[in-house]
């Protein structure tokens, strides 16, 4: 378990230039370029796709006659829902899906029948098509946009902001990324360790892949069964 400090001074080492003492040294160039790289590998390792460290279980409970939420208000980590994994939790167990902007604004031109809960994710906001019934429990799985937590109070955050705080992915992983962005900012060659980041990030994703969720939700035939509403992302 090591520090985001103490991974940037061991990319210092492979780069063979001064460790850094403070990430926060506002007077110090080479602090605040080892804080903007760390930032940004955190963030689009967060960006990459659905990995098991990030995934949590929402809940959101609907209000009779209202027909949008604010995801912040139940879920302020929210960064994106995970591929069919809403339900209503009842006796049934029913599963819902996101359905497609097309399919929206079919069903809202049209005459809907009033079966089933119809939504859509759009500015921060769960939407449905119809106000659903009041005291409704509508259970979700979510990425987190939590990068790194608090080493002394284990509490997660989306951003750096102390030396000690500790990354939730993989430090190994970390380091390299950090690593290839670093010699790249340098305006030096990063061509190699781009590339051995790029074999690391696979495998461990790949890895994460291999450990499937199993949905409690028991299925009907006649049940909408969602969209693919994300997939992995090719972003650096």
């Amino acid at each position: 378990m090591k520090t985001i400090l103490e991974i940037c001074r061991e990319v210092a080492d492979l780069a063979a230039t001064k460790r850094p003492n403070d990430l926060f040294d506002s007077h110090s160039q080479q602090e605040a370029i080892f804080l903007s790289v760390a930032k940004s590998a955190l963030d689009s390792l967060m960006r990459f796709g659905d990995w098991q460290e990030l995934i949590k279980d929402g809940v959101l409970r609907t209000v009779e006659n209202v027909d949008r939420y604010a995801v912040k208000d139940f879920a302020p980590d929210f960064y994106c829902l995970i591929n069919n994994t809403v339900y209503i939790k009842d006796r049934n167990e029913r599963i819902i899906g996101a359905i497609t902007p097309a399919q929206w604004a079919k069903d809202k031109v049209l005459v809907h029948d009033g079966t089933g809960i119809k939504f859509k994710i759009q500015n921060g906001m769960f939407k449905f098509l119809t106000p659903p019934a009041g005291n409704i429990k509508i259970a979700f799985q979510y990425r987190s946009n939590n990068v790194v937590w608090d080493f002394n109070t284990f509490a997660e955050k989306s951003e750096i902001t102390a030396n000690t705080d500790v990354p939730i992915f993989d430090e190994y992983l970390v380091k390299l990324a950090i690593l290839w962005r670093w010699l790249k900012r340098s305006g030096l060659d990063y061509a190699e360790e781009y590339e051995e980041y790029r074999r690391e990030i696979k495998k461990r994703f790949g890895s994460d892949l291999a450990l499937k969720d199993i949905n409690p939700a028991k299925q009907y035939a006649f049940e909408p069964q969602g969209v693919i509403i994300h997939v992995e992302s090719s972003n650096k």
